[in-house]
């Protein structure tokens, strides 16, 4: 309900503030140019995660001086901890780094913010930024049409920057204008009442905002032509600083457990920061001017002595913490505890069926087709697609192509819960039934305990395949992201083919249907090694590249095996009656080997 009104609302007062003033206008547009400008820089900055990013990344945080350094270092150079905070969760939910790892990077993101206070206040105000706002647009919009994917994520970088400069000059304008017809002074509050009422309207904005920066800039902005107090601004710093924690709040809420802790964290860390400052502020204002008269800064300078404070908060913040880490993660870890799935219960095992060789067998192959179906969920969440998708008719290439990212999936969550339950219920279902079966239902039994160990097996492969996947599909390389594409795209629709054997109605199709995809697997494999030499003649990828592809593909391609086997166990002959002749026809490696060769003479 909240939701419904929220936009309206906002829409309301917006539209009567442009109605009553001008001036208002010009300060409005130049927020919403500046986020424009934010959202450009993360878009920018986001064409190069998934690459040399991540691997910074590993080798960056073993170390806290290490995290913090790497926190401080991509969010001076981003100008933001939001984009810092998120791409930190993405890993935390990935299993990449751990989260204390984690907590090191985010204390020194919000160090590295810091950066931005002091080039708003220090450069921003006193030259004319909207000079050099232009060139960056022009040469930025023009890099933006270029097909490849640096120029166009180093076009959104120079938009995104000219943007934030026009954003800060057009606020700036506005708040000058502005004081001619009212005096934000008039409405200062004195005291404790007065720090509590600005401190929320600071987190308030930065939520409505999504941004600490267009808060502090509008705090500096109107500071700086005294329409507020800096009493009012040092507050609404402090608010601005806790609202940014929204940010990794909402990005955490599809992350799993270790990310929405490390949300929690953030939030705790800030939160109790805030509180620490708003009891002190009077002790740390005059720490403040010391500071900044050791500095050289003028008394009356307040907008260089707001970056000052925002300074002195989070670096004092990060003093406090450290230290803390260990009993932070303790508590968060309490306060979110990892919740483990419910446990798959199998649908078709019963103690009934013991009795019964035949129906006894019929049990386990409809509890093996279960798992087969909770496998097909899995399989199509790794390789990035929807089990609806997989099972369509859609162009899964053209789906591969539309998607900005490729997420982890949670494979090891899955697996434990249902898989590995499911498959450990059947093993003890045939112990418990099978030394009274005959011949014929232990000989079934045998084939269905294989095809459960082929998932079993291809699932594992999944998971092997999944750590190089997830990174190159993201790469900045295109003919690796290209590569891994098409590994993902191959294997769902070979999911997608084997859920069409299980619906035909005669054997011999089945049989056809399974000997084209075994010829297909090797076509493939031929396609990837030219593909590869190819690559790697031309320069086209690194050797590391290489060799991780080829591992890559020796683990898609006995997943590939696997299903296969899988298949012709339990969709070739329903009642898993199948004749001698009838398995006969399927073709042998030698067969199909021959097939091969005199394809490729043709």
């Amino acid at each position: 309900m909240l939701r419904k009104i929220l936009l309206p609302t906002i829409f309301a007062l917006l539209s009567w503030g442009f109605w009553i003033s001008p001036d208002f206008k010009v300060i409005s547009a130049g927020v919403s140019i500046f986020l424009f400008g934010m959202l450009s820089l993360e878009d920018g900055f986001r064409t190069f995660t998934g690459g040399i990013l991540e691997k910074i990344l590993r080798k960056s945080t073993n170390r806290m001086w290490k995290s913090l350094t790497f926190g401080f270092t991509t969010c001076t150079l981003m100008q933001s901890s939001s984009l810092v905070s998120v791409i930190t969760i993405s890993f935390l939910s990935a299993n990449l780094i751990g989260l204390v790892e984690g907590l090191g990077i985010v204390f020194g993101a919000n160090v590295g913010t810091t950066t931005g206070a002091w080039l708003i206040a220090g450069f921003g105000l006193k030259v004319k930024i909207s000079a050099y706002a232009m060139p960056m647009l022009v040469f930025g919009i023009l890099l933006i049409f270029q097909k490849s994917r640096s120029l166009k994520g180093l076009g959104y970088i120079l938009a995104g920057l000219g943007f934030l400069f026009l954003g800060i000059h057009y606020m700036k304008e506005g708040f000058e204008t502005f004081q001619h017809q009212i005096n934000l002074t008039d409405y200062a509050m004195d005291g404790f009442s007065g720090i509590l009422v600005f401190t929320l309207i600071g987190i308030l904005a930065t939520i409505i905002m999504q941004s600490s920066h267009a808060t502090l800039v509008l705090v500096i902005t109107a500071l700086s032509v005294h329409q507020i107090t800096y009493e009012n601004a040092l507050a609404l710093t402090i608010g601005a600083n806790v609202g940014t924690t929204i940010t990794a709040v909402i990005g955490s809420l599809t992350a799993n457990v270790n990310g929405r802790r490390l949300a929690l964290s953030d939030v705790l860390f800030k939160v109790s920061a805030g509180i620490v400052f708003i009891l002190f502020l009077h002790s740390i204002m005059d720490l403040v001017t010391f500071i900044s008269a050791a500095l050289g800064i003028a008394d009356d300078n307040y907008t260089l002595k707001l970056a000052v404070f925002h300074t002195l908060f989070n670096i004092a913040g990060v003093i406090i913490m450290v230290p803390l880490v260990k009993p932070l993660v303790r508590l968060v870890s309490a306060l979110l505890p990892k919740r483990d799935r419910p446990r798959e219960r199998p649908l078709f095992l019963n103690e009934s069926a013991y009795e019964f060789p035949d129906t006894a067998v019929e049990s386990v192959r409809n509890e093996t087709l279960h798992i087969w179906d909770i496998t097909i969920d899995l399989l199509s969440g790794v390789f990035g697609f929807k089990r609806s998708d997989v099972l369509s008719e859609k162009d899964l290439y053209q789906v591969a192509q539309s998607q900005q990212r490729l997420a982890q999936y949670d494979i090891d969550s899955v697996y434990e819960q249902k898989i590995k339950v499911l498959y450990s219920e059947i093993v003890a279902f045939i112990s418990k039934a099978g030394f009274s079966w005959e011949m014929e239902q232990s000989g079934q039994i045998h084939w269905l305990r294989k095809a459960n160990q082929n998932i079993v097996d291809a699932v594992k492969d999944t998971k092997h395949l999944q750590k190089n996947l997830v990174i190159y599909a993201n790469s900045s390389n295109p003919h690796m992201r290209e590569a891994y594409t098409k590994i993902r795209v191959e294997l769902a629709l070979l999911i997608r083919k084997l859920e069409a054997i299980r619906l035909e109605t005669e054997d011999e199709d089945c049989i056809f249907s399974l000997d084209h995809l075994r010829l297909l697997l090797d076509e493939h494999i031929t396609d990837m090694n030219k593909w590869l030499a190819n690559a790697i003649r031309n320069n086209l990828i690194t050797p590391e590249m290489a060799t991780s592809l080829m591992n890559d593909v020796s683990y898609a391609t006995d997943v590939y095996r696997n299903l296969l086997q899988m298949s012709e166990i339990l969709f070739v002959k329903q009642n898993l009656n199948m004749s001698e002749a009838t398995r006969a026809v399927l073709l042998d490696d030698d067969e199909l080997d021959e097939i091969n060769k005199q394809l490729n003479n043709t």
